[in-house]
């Protein structure tokens, strides 16, 4: 593989600033961009956690997971792709974050203030009464359907928003040999956008006190809608340097394709959905791709139930909660960061396969330390409280948060760029629809996967802790198979660059058609 790090770049700006002055213009706006992106789906990611949690327990988070939000994921790929087909990318870029904005304003200024209005409590109550234990999680999502609600969209975010909209646009503009320095450096944006908006959920939880809340049922709805406030800024900031980027970066005929009228999209016949997914079945590059999303989100999910069941019963107050989050996001932030520091280095030195096995490796490690803890911490309960003063309660949310707090600063340095990194080779339609196919199903079909785990178990063990084992076990066989995967897709990636490089000519195969040619595609209309 080629050196990533130019040799202009002295070794102190390799890791920091690999830019060229040429490259700003680009580079400045997209960073931003991904900042403010990255600001508000941490600050959402904390806020529906709190708001939810605390109010209904972590029982409801698999069957969240599995009912309302997979459905809402295919239903936010369709529309994605109708509207891919019907208007530009940049108009579908604007309607989008403005249907997520309008929903958030709507729930946090006039929804959650009436919320007890809204609340099925007879008929929950009946359920609960007629129902087995293991239905608990089910009777309280639909109880609080409307907190449901506001957890499926502020989930959505990270689907649709960051993963869609904003790297299927990075991918489309930008080049392999940029990729592998903008991408190290995108990734230090997004852990400042960490860093910051835990720094600012802390602070609207904590300082909102001494304010003025006379027509407030509480301080946590204030916190709320000031967080909203930020969000909404954040959102319209992030559409106007959109606008900025294509009134004066894109203007070179090889992007026309994200500015075409509906008449002149007509004329190129997109993928449906449909096919989209036919297309994703045929190639295996897209599957190994979608193996490692499913993987990745289905490790989380299943660890990050039982830590945030722990969670909970330490901090019930939603606004104890989300101030503990807060400070874990700020500090796998500074984790993260330093991570991404040396990204372009590490990938340089040792390729894209290696890098890429950062991510399982990291969290099979800290997997294995967490589950260890939980299976063994009733034994050594007296000794802990004896050498450090806390409960094993304390101890145990200690170890789930640093297993949560590494593997998501090991995701958002390494398993992000690589995969956004794999993407490239593609043409424009493979990027856009096999990528809404991956990031908007595959991510969802991963956390679902884990929730019908979680589900299964807690209808025969009831609560969470007993289930402990078994997910563990499961656990370790989807990090196996996310080891396969990602050594298979190294070896294509790889053999996708030489070729390109080998041969330059227009005469030669396009690297799309080397990727079909793993495994014969046959699509029809």
């Amino acid at each position: 593989m080629t050196q990533i790090v130019d040799r202009e770049f002295g070794p102190i700006r390799s890791i920091l600033w690999p830019i060229h002055k040429h490259e700003l213009k680009k580079m400045m706006p997209m960073l931003f961009m991904l900042f403010l992106i990255c600001f508000n789906y941490t600050v959402l990611r904390n806020m529906k956690d709190a708001v939810v949690i605390t109010a209904a327990g972590a029982e409801i988070l698999p069957f969240i997971k599995v009912w309302p939000l997979l459905p809402m994921a295919v239903v936010i790929t369709l529309v994605f792709t109708k509207l891919s087909n019907v208007f530009s990318q940049e108009r579908v870029f604007y309607i989008m974050i403005s249907v997520f904005l309008g929903f958030y304003a709507l729930f946090a200024y006039v929804l959650y203030p009436a919320r007890d209005i809204f609340e099925l409590n007879t008929s929950a109550d009946y359920l609960q009464s007629v129902l087995p234990a293991g239905f608990k999680g089910m009777i309280a999502m639909y109880r609080h359907w409307l907190l449901t609600a506001f957890y499926v969209v502020s989930e959505l975010w990270s689907t649709a928003i960051m993963s869609v909209l904003f790297w299927g646009f990075a991918n489309e503009v930008t080049r392999i040999h940029e990729a592998r320095r903008f991408y190290g450096t995108f990734g230090i944006a997004s852990n400042f956008a960490a860093i910051a908006a835990g720094q600012s959920g802390i602070y609207f939880s904590q300082q909102i006190e001494g304010a003025d809340i006379a027509l407030m049922s509480s301080t946590w709805e204030h916190s709320v809608m000031m967080l909203t406030t930020v969000v909404i800024v954040s959102g319209l900031s992030i559409m106007g340097l959109f606008r900025l980027i294509n009134l004066n970066v894109l203007t070179d005929p090889s992007f026309d394709d994200l500015h075409l009228t509906k008449r002149e999209i007509k004329k190129k016949g997109r993928l449906s959905l449909r096919e989209s997914f036919s297309y994703l079945s045929n190639s295996k590059y897209l599957l190994c791709i979608a193996t490692l999303v499913v993987a990745y989100n289905l490790v989380i999910n299943l660890v990050e139930v039982v830590w945030k069941d722990q969670l909970r019963h330490l901090y019930p107050s939603p606004g104890d909660y989300n101030t503990y989050i807060n400070n874990l996001t700020s500090i796998q932030g500074v984790v993260a960061t330093i991570s991404a520091l040396f990204m372009a280095k590490i990938i340089g030195r040792f390729g894209w396969t290696r890098t890429a096995l950062i991510t399982p490796i990291t969290m099979l490690i800290t997997s294995f330390g967490f589950f260890c803890f939980m299976f063994f911490q009733n034994n050594l309960s007296d000794s802990v409280v004896a050498l450090t003063g806390t409960t094993p309660l304390a101890i145990a949310v200690f170890f789930g948060s640093a297993q949560n707090c590494l593997s998501k600063a090991a995701k958002y340095s390494f398993f992000d760029t690589t995969k956004e990194m794999a993407f490239i080779p593609l043409d424009h339609e493979s990027k856009l629809k096999g990528k809404a196919a991956i990031d908007g199903v595959g991510s969802r079909l991963g956390k679902s996967g884990g929730s019908l785990i979680h589900q299964g178990l807690l209808m025969f063990l009831g609560s969470l802790s007993p289930c402990a084992p078994f997910v563990a076990a499961i656990l370790f066989a989807v990090i196996a198979f996310w080891f396969v995967a990602c050594r298979s897709l190294g070896r294509q990636f790889n053999q996708i660059i030489e070729n390109a490089e080998q041969q330059p000519s227009p005469a030669s195969p396009t690297q799309v058609e080397l990727v079909k040619k793993q495994k014969p595609v046959a699509v029809t209309g």
